[in-house]
């Protein structure tokens, strides 16, 4: 792991926090991505370098980025987290992950389909 990633489990702290954080506040989004993680291209053959993804020698782990998505003009408040799970340890980090986000989506507030279906009612007696 290099030194810019979390530990799993520091990682799953945050990403709570930050679920939780985005309860005070009435906007936000939370953006969760995900990709493989390459290795060093002079590791590998002649072929692989040419195309990395057709042969991997050996399974390649993963990089989960989670992000509070604050505007880019304002950096201050933009939190930014990641961390590398190993292809053996995959079912057990997306189990705790599932909870993770399970439980923040708890705490999102549903959106209000009264309005638009008054505006909707008012259109069609206009009409």
């Amino acid at each position: 792991m290099s030194s810019g990633h979390l530990s799993q489990d520091e990682f799953f702290d945050k990403l709570g926090h930050l679920f939780n954080h985005r309860k005070s506040s009435d906007h936000g989004a939370i953006y969760l991505t995900q990709k493989r993680l390459t290795y060093d291209p002079s590791e590998q053959s002649t072929t692989a370098k040419l195309f990395p993804d057709l042969l991997p020698d050996k399974p390649l782990p993963i990089i989960i980025k989670a992000t509070n998505g604050k505007s880019k003009r304002d950096r201050s408040d933009k939190e930014k987290l990641s961390t590398v799970v190993q292809p053996h340890e995959l079912e057990a980090f997306y189990v705790r992950y599932a909870d993770v986000c399970k439980a923040g989506m708890t705490l999102l507030k549903p959106r209000d389909k009264s309005k638009k279906k008054a505006k909707a009612k008012k259109k069609k007696a206009t009409s």
